[in-house]
């Protein structure tokens, strides 16, 4: 189907559609079983799913932390407690082997209390009292969630406190009686794509429908939200319309009505303190794109657009991201996919700008926690393909101290870290990242990426890829394919839309480049991703078959005529295009996997796995395509998690045996090494 007119809807698997359908379900079950037959029950499987199990459930993992206040907090997982702790400490307790750690909520405790499968998935604290905390559970790990008030003082939910029933619900404090909503209200208060299109502030002990409208967005819109900012002295409110997902606007909510911060829509605004930061996508007069730009917030809304350029980029080097400290902000760069980390001050009228010393230099380091209300403290996650994660803690001027050091779950002895660069159709180097020990080449390798929505991938710790595949001497390669954001939004806006094929032709040119250099063949080339990853993998299988011997596609999207009308789709349009526009269709239907895979033709064993409860992106995706494949005869496995979310697993267990799944299915593929 290539014509460029949008066809009926005369899908003969639309009935997979229905989520939970006696007869979706049914053939879901039937093909589940089929896979677990397949790959399951063999020694090999159950090492693998046991030694992933173990990492997930390792007690010597590191036990993030995000401070409030005087208490450091963490969610845990373990084999005693699958379904998680909610817990907090000190920083002096966390310095120690074994800290004295506080529960606030053993949510396995609470699963079977009420007999629901809750599954975390957040708490916003209130401030600056921090005495209590608007917590999140979803059933089964989906996105939507219900929202209860929780006392953080008596450790219990707050009788006839606020609270919401299942909805992708946005949630904010204001003060202790106030809180700003999003969520569903019923009809037409949700936009297209699912999310809230209305902000209400609810004042504690009133009926949710009578509180007062704060902001109402369009249908077409992604979502809208409000927020309180709580730092002393700089108390304000703010409005947040997502137009699509890269253009939004920021409004300041004032005595008078809203004010709108006039930045571009692509750029994205925020505030801290008295400064306003902008983030550029496109060029923006005399700024390029991907720069990061400061004005006094005051002088701008006074119509003053003078502005400090504190980051600009250059053909090597973009913006990862950066965060405030209370009187700093610290930015973290990549130079050809490794992390640098500056801190920039505002001092005499400028801004100061050093290096942040003392950071080593290894694949990437991530900030994982400042406070901007408290300090100038942070939280970095040192790691590399071949270096476990470190945890370290440092104050802005000060030394750094490392507070933990995860443990190795394989063993490295070998093996190495290299970068390459590959020449897409275009000409353009595309890097990509090579781990393993050389002795193994050509052997089995597992290629994966991402290449969307500005996300970039860089170096980064796995016990899990490591148990699975690289301790048992396959080669894990990352590539960094447009689309994602690793030199700067350039990178990614190369790649959207009528130019989406330079996602495929770049994985594509890194794929042969693998092979000419000898560290694989097709036949033992594999490749695995997820989301738009898993978008990746089907268009790989359905146009370059002839350059892979297995695929693996998670969670995917894979119907690019109806992906806009399934659960939270419509919010990728800015990224996609929109299939009922026939100029769109004309080239989504060049590369939609679902209908670009037919009979006749050879393809590569491939293996599908979603999610039931999966509401971001719709099984039906996964559903559909194999029941095609299937018809037309081709070597495809499913297996389809009833619990999950986007993750595809709502515990351990589950991520255990899905990733075991996917490692078997590999190695029986890429390695010719049955199980019986």
């Amino acid at each position: 189907m290539t014509d460029a007119t949008p066809p009926v809807d005369d899908d003969p698997y639309l009935w997979l559609e229905d989520v939970t359908g006696e007869r979706a379900l049914g053939w879901v079950r039937a093909r589940n079983a089929e896979t677990a037959a397949r790959l399951t029950g063999g020694e090999r499987f159950d090492r693998v799913r046991d030694e992933l199990r173990e990492v997930l459930d390792s007690d010597n993992r590191i036990p993030y932390v995000r401070r409030r206040g005087e208490h450091l907090y963490n969610f845990w997982r373990d084999a005693t407690h699958p379904r998680g702790l909610w817990r907090r400490t000190t920083l002096e307790e966390y310095r120690t082997a074994a800290p004295d750690w506080q529960v606030l909520i053993d949510v396995d405790a609470l699963a079977e209390a009420e007999g629901e499968n809750w599954v975390w998935q957040g708490a916003a604290v209130l401030r600056p009292g921090l005495r209590r905390c608007l917590v999140e559970l979803s059933r089964g790990g989906a996105d939507a969630t219900v929202v209860r008030e929780f006392d953080l003082e008596r450790l219990e939910f707050v009788d006839g406190g606020f609270e919401l029933p299942e909805a992708k619900s946005s949630v904010g404090w204001i003060d202790e009686d106030h809180i700003y909503v999003g969520t569903d209200f019923g009809e037409g208060s949700l936009t297209s794509s699912g999310y809230p299109r209305l902000v209400r502030e609810w004042r504690r002990g009133t009926p949710l429908a009578e509180a007062p409208v704060v902001f109402e967005g369009k249908p077409e819109d992604v979502s809208v939200r409000a927020y309180h900012d709580a730092t002393e002295g700089w108390e304000r409110d703010f409005v947040r319309r997502n137009v699509d997902f890269y253009r939004s606007e920021l409004y300041l909510r004032t005595a008078d009505g809203l004010v709108r911060i006039d930045v571009p829509e692509d750029a994205n605004a925020s505030v801290h303190r008295e400064w306003l930061l902008v983030r550029t996508r496109t060029p923006w007069g005399e700024y390029p794109a991907g720069a990061l730009l400061a004005a006094r917030l005051d002088g701008f809304l006074a119509g003053e657009r003078a502005m400090t350029v504190l980051f600009e980029p250059d053909a090597h080097t973009s913006l990862d991201y950066y965060a405030w400290t209370r009187n700093h902000l610290v930015l973290g760069t990549l130079s050809d996919v490794k992390t640098r980390l500056r801190v920039l001050t505002p001092a005499d009228g400028g801004w100061r700008d050093e290096p942040l010393a003392g950071v080593p230099e290894v694949g990437s380091v991530d900030l994982v926690g400042t406070d901007p209300h408290e300090g100038d403290e942070f939280f970095l996650d040192v790691t590399g393909f071949t270096e476990p994660s470190k945890l370290v803690r440092g104050v802005v001027g000060g030394q750094l101290e490392t507070l933990r050091q995860a443990p190795a779950f394989f063993d490295s002895t070998g093996l190495v870290a290299e970068q390459f660069f590959a020449t897409s159709a275009d000409g353009t180097r595309i890097p990509y990242f090579v781990v393993g020990a050389h002795e193994n080449r050509p052997g089995p390798t597992l290629l994966t990426g991402y290449g969307g929505f500005e996300v970039s991938q860089t170096p980064y710790y796995s016990g899990m890829t490591g148990r699975g595949w690289l301790a048992r001497g396959g080669t894990y390669v990352l590539a960094n394919i447009r689309g994602g954001g690793e030199y700067g939004p350039d990178w990614h806006n190369q790649a959207i839309k009528a130019n989406r094929h330079r996602v495929y032709e770049d994985f594509a040119a890194v794929a042969a480049d693998l092979v000419e250099r000898g560290i694989t063949t097709p036949e033992r080339l594999g490749i695995q991703g997820g989301s738009n990853g898993g978008l990746l993998t089907g268009v790989m299988l359905t146009r370059y078959p002839g350059l892979f011997g297995a695929v693996v596609s998670q969670v995917p999207l894979l119907d690019m005529r109806r992906y806009h009308k399934l659960l939270a789709g419509a919010s990728w349009m800015a990224e996609y295009g929109d299939p009922d526009d026939p100029a769109d269709w004309a080239y989504l239907s060049r590369y939609s996997p679902y209908h670009n895979v037919h009979s006749g033709r050879k393809y590569p064993p491939a293996l599908f796995v979603t999610s039931t409860r999966d509401d971001r992106v719709h099984p039906a995706h996964a559903r559909k395509m194999v029941a095609r494949m299937r018809e037309q005869g081709h070597d495809v496995g499913y297996y389809e998690n009833i619990e999950g979310g986007h993750g595809a697993a709502a515990d351990n267990a589950q991520l255990a045996f899905k990733w075991a799944l996917v490692f078997e299915f590999l190695w029986e593929r890429l390695a010719g090494d049955q199980r019986r």
